[in-house]
């Protein structure tokens, strides 16, 4: 970490800072992400657990996948699984993780890049290590985020967006402290190459030690930010922030800041922190395994049509992964 970076900050585009007379977005709360795991047993944070679904709208879930050094034999992936309803983001910082759907979307994504799933009414996908990672092992990390679909788009096509790192929006703070990765949405006028069916916005943040961002926030979006690495504070009043922990911000106020500990420890040197917010779907959210739908019917209807093969079918050369 970091995936992406520049040689010298000072030459990206600046986000300045709102004026100090605006409303900043307090902190409402900061939550450590429990560990679990996940598809064939690498280890997650479970980011969002204990956080009230009103303060994530649109957002239904998101894992920190590792970060974790595996040795000769060890990476582990998911195997073909289905979804509906929802749109999957996976992030990858350190590693390789190659995805195939049943839709014919696919590719490999390593650091700095991102896939972006619109699984909508429906698809099977598989995200794996790539073999010759399997048999060498090494470092692994990355993010993956569940964004809900509005009721009217829940049974969208399928679509798959691949997003090289390359491509990726960089910015810097007024000061050069800080290198924002703008992934999708729009911050303080840059904008993201992700398409999203659901207005949001999304960045990777290293804020160097001691330094502090204040960055322009979308009045109608919600705001989440989760530390990947790393100690600072979040908001006006200093809340503290470590590795794995989200901080919650309240619903009012233009500005999110975010600042790092002068010192951080041996494993990180900087503040690493994912920063998301988007506009509330505001609809009934029933959600069950890889389904997220309205209602517990339509729960059970995407059940019986994933039996019945009408969410798509594992492609030929593909039937024994």
């Amino acid at each position: 970490m970091p995936a992406v970076t520049v040689d010298n900050i000072l030459t990206l585009p600046r986000i300045e800072a709102p004026a100090p007379d605006r409303p900043a977005r307090p902190v409402l709360g900061v939550r450590t992400a429990p560990v679990g795991y996940e598809g064939e047993g690498f280890p997650v944070r479970r980011a969002f657990a204990g956080i009230d679904q009103r303060f994530l709208d649109p957002f239904i879930h998101m894992d920190q996948m590792g970060e974790v050094q595996y040795g000769p034999g060890e990476p582990k992936g998911t195997p073909w699984h289905p979804h509906r309803g929802f749109e999957t983001v996976t992030y990858m910082i350190d590693g390789i993780l190659e995805h195939k759907d049943s839709n014919g979307g696919g590719g490999t994504i390593t650091g700095g890049d991102t896939q972006w799933m619109t699984a909508g009414a429906g698809i099977l996908h598989i995200e794996a290590p790539p073999e010759h990672v399997v048999v060498s092992g090494g470092l692994f990390h990355g993010v993956q985020l569940w964004v809900n679909l509005p009721r009217d788009n829940k049974m969208a096509q399928p679509r798959y967006q691949d997003i090289s790192g390359s491509n990726v929006a960089l910015a810097s703070s007024p000061d050069g402290g800080t290198l924002i990765r703008v992934v999708a949405g729009e911050i303080g006028g840059v904008h993201g190459p992700g398409v999203t069916h659901t207005p949001i916005a999304l960045a990777h943040l290293t804020i160097a030690p001691g330094a502090s961002v204040t960055l322009p926030w979308n009045t109608e979006y919600n705001a989440l930010a989760y530390v990947l690495a790393g100690d600072g504070t979040a908001g006006a009043e200093q809340a503290p922030a470590r590795s794995g922990q989200t901080v919650v911000f309240g619903p009012k106020g233009d500005s999110i800041t975010l600042t790092a500990a002068a010192a951080q420890d041996s494993r990180t040197e900087s503040f690493e922190v994912f920063l998301l917010g988007g506009r509330p779907i505001r609809e009934p959210v029933a959600m069950y395994g890889p389904f997220v739908m309205n209602t517990k019917a339509e729960i059970i209807q995407a059940f019986e049509d994933y039996q019945a093969g009408r969410l798509g079918s594992v492609p030929a050369e593909h039937e024994q992964r």
